[in-house]
């Protein structure tokens, strides 16, 4: 039995790095389409113009409205945003409800892991992955982008996990990279050939490719099951109800994530379900 305060704990650190989490969301596509520019900027024979660094330490969090710089005391997770009552202490614009909603599941999924799978390599490892999830499903949400620099190194990082066999067989996590590649690969071209059209981005392709490898070739089916299901009712509701337009497309790489975050805390016992063993 875990201890309940070691599951606190835990959660304890899943706010706080919920808190930095709403940084990465909020400035990697910014910092990914500052170095483009620069690249165009370069291949034109131009010099590119910048306000000063911009990466995820500087500059110092302010409102994006009016510019205020956000005190420490303004940052605490979840309890300054309801001690402001969700607005800007300068302006009183309105802060956005994703900052205290991915402290909240950061928070919540942190613990839940220790809970889960106890102290040690398994819990470690999971929040990591977990951690990258809920920024990877945020980004694509806001940008429709899943960025390399997120999906890459977890791809990486799996099989790296995975080489002492911490939730699979690093054979199994190897086939699992390659298998979930090749497998929206395949959806994608297929798609593509017979419409014309582009039903989903390359970083899909890397996400499952990610899961495949920190959960091996196995939870794959599961994965793909729980994401088009997810998806596909996001999707209906989002058109009959909240008038979404047909031809703007609905990212995949939120529904991606949390099929894994399921395959993560509940893909073993699913499978013995449906297999009957």
């Amino acid at each position: 039995m875990i201890p309940s305060l070691s599951v606190a704990a835990a959660a304890l650190v899943g706010l706080l790095v919920g808190s930095f989490l709403n940084v990465v969301i909020h400035r990697l596509p910014r910092m990914l389409e500052r170095e483009w520019q620069a690249q165009c900027a370069e291949l034109r024979g131009e010099t590119a113009t910048t306000d000063g660094p911009y990466n995820l330490w500087l500059p110092a969090s302010a409102c994006p409205h009016c510019g205020h710089r956000i005190r420490w005391y303004e940052n605490i997770p979840l309890l300054s945003f309801a001690l402001l009552r969700g607005r800007c202490s300068a302006c009183a614009h309105p802060i956005a409800w994703r900052y205290p909603l991915v402290e909240a599941v950061s928070g919540l999924l942190t613990g839940y892991a220790v809970w889960h799978f106890g102290l040690g390599a398994q819990a470690l490892t999971a929040v990591v992955l977990i951690w990258s999830l809920l920024a990877l499903t945020a980004i694509d949400l806001d940008t429709h982008l899943l960025p390399d620099r997120i999906t890459q190194p977890l791809l990486w990082a799996g099989l790296l996990v995975n080489w002492q066999g911490v939730f699979v067989p690093l054979e199994d996590a190897l086939l699992g990279a390659v298998a979930g590649y090749l497998t929206l690969w395949l959806v994608y071209h297929a798609f593509k050939l017979t419409t014309g059209k582009e039903g989903m981005g390359y970083g899909d392709f890397k996400l499952l490719a990610a899961l495949g490898a920190w959960l091996g070739w196995q939870m794959l089916p599961l994965i793909i099951l729980a994401s088009s299901l997810v998806g596909a009712v996001v999707g209906i509701v989002l058109i009959t109800v909240a008038g979404h337009d047909r031809a703007r497309p609905i990212p995949f790489g939120p529904w991606l994530a949390l099929g894994g975050v399921v395959a993560l805390f509940w893909g073993e016992g699913l499978l013995r379900l449906y297999l009957g063993s």
